[in-house]
């Protein structure tokens, strides 16, 4: 529904852009007032910006490929192409105002082509460093300390989260995961949550991506939890349509998993080597689209040895101080992505108590990772694709 409020605004940013776009080539050259030119552009430029839209409708798998790929390039530059206006209708403002500079400049052709040019060179140089840069898998470190009894010893746990694996994101990149969790030689790997991207069947190579995953070792093995992003839903722009009725899971979500020899922890517990618990819980957005609810901290933790270390796997980083009050000691969570796209790191960090990194919430460590793989824009400015390392200290079982 909301995809549906906003397409006039799209429309309008749309035309808006075209616009402008004309009116530069006109100030570069005569040869682009041309008819024909102008009408071969304004097509092009509209089918691009009806990419996300033609995604949306499309089944044939080849062209919906070409076209989920080419609207989530198109929305990251869009960003930037928004921001890139914004600011120098914002600097043209200024030196309007500005006593001490010839307005007469402003106005000029050359004045306009230069800025226009070196607006343009700007965007495409963001944006080329968006996309290869969101393919640069980095290692986040933390060290924390909880002072229980653990008769594991201390522990390396590896936090991933949010791979979106589907139309941005296939088997070769989680290959290079895989590869680059196991050169850390954890004692226990952690899946946050949205592992598919709404879409089984944009999947590259199911196989490999089994495969690949299998690949990963560990000594008490691979979890799992679900995302709010890890069931068939169809998506406009980012935005799902307002439903009545429940969706259904995917089966091939989870056989994939068990598959891969990852156990998956719905609304469940388990306790591990009879040394620590790990919850995983249900996605709140998940949950309501399909099973209807979830339990709560206290009905899941409420039972548990409290004298043992109790980490909870859980998507979104919400309600931590629920979490903590029932007697959890860390919490490891995704979904943010912090923010993926300047200036989205900026306002994510004003919505969430923790939006990416380390924190403490009374006794309970939070855990945000800005997740391994992207969301819709296929690039990342300002943030990274991480695997996250956690070293657990226990100094009340005498270890170091």
């Amino acid at each position: 529904m909301i995809a549906v409020l906003l397409a006039p605004v799209y429309i309008l940013v749309v035309l808006y852009l075209l616009r402008w776009n004309l009116w530069w080539l006109y100030a570069c050259s005569s040869f682009f007032k041309k008819k024909w030119f102008r009408v071969l552009y304004s097509c092009f430029f509209l089918f691009i910006s009806c990419s996300l839209v033609i995604a949306f409708f499309i089944r044939e798998p080849s062209l919906r490929w070409f076209f989920k790929h080419l609207s989530n390039y198109w929305l990251g530059t869009l960003l930037y192409i928004i921001l890139a206006i914004v600011i120098g209708d914002l600097i043209r403002l200024i030196l309007i105002r500005s006593r001490h500079f010839d307005n007469t400049r402003l106005h000029s052709r050359k004045t306009f082509v230069i800025s226009g040019a070196v607006v343009i060179l700007c965007i495409v140089s963001v944006s080329l460093y968006g996309i290869i840069h969101a393919r640069t898998l980095k290692i986040a470190r933390y060290d924390i300390t909880i002072d229980k009894e653990c008769s594991a010893g201390d522990l390396k746990i590896v936090l991933i989260a949010d791979l979106h694996m589907g139309y941005n994101i296939g088997h070769r990149y989680i290959e290079q995961m895989a590869e680059k969790v196991n050169a850390l030689e954890p004692d226990l790997i952690c899946i946050a949550g949205d592992i598919f991207d709404n879409d089984y069947d944009a999947l590259d190579d199911p196989e490999a991506i089994t495969a690949a995953l299998k690949s990963m070792k560990s000594k008490y093995g691979t979890y799992a939890c679900w995302g709010n992003h890890d069931i068939t839903e169809q998506i406009l722009a980012g935005f799902t349509f307002g439903r009545t009725e429940k969706l259904e899971d995917d089966p091939r979500m989870e056989a994939l998993l068990d598959d891969a020899g990852i156990t998956l922890l719905n609304d469940q517990t388990v306790c591990i080597h009879d040394a620590f618990y790990l919850t995983g819980r249900k996605d709140i957005d998940r949950a309501e689209k399909v099973e209807g609810s979830r339990q709560s901290p206290e009905e899941l933790l409420g039972g548990l040895d409290q004298s043992k270390p109790i980490f909870v796997l859980e998507h979104q980083p919400k309600y931590l101080d629920e979490v903590a009050e029932a007697g959890a000691d860390a919490q490891l969570c995704g979904h943010t992505h912090d923010g993926q796209l300047f200036p989205g790191n900026i306002l994510v960090g004003l919505m969430w108590d923790n939006s990416y990194g380390l924190e403490q919430k009374g006794d309970m460590y939070s855990i945000v990772t800005s997740g391994v793989g992207v969301w819709g824009p296929a690039m990342r400015v300002g943030t990274d694709s991480e695997i996250v390392e956690i070293n657990v200290h226990f100094p009340s079982s005498g270890q170091t």
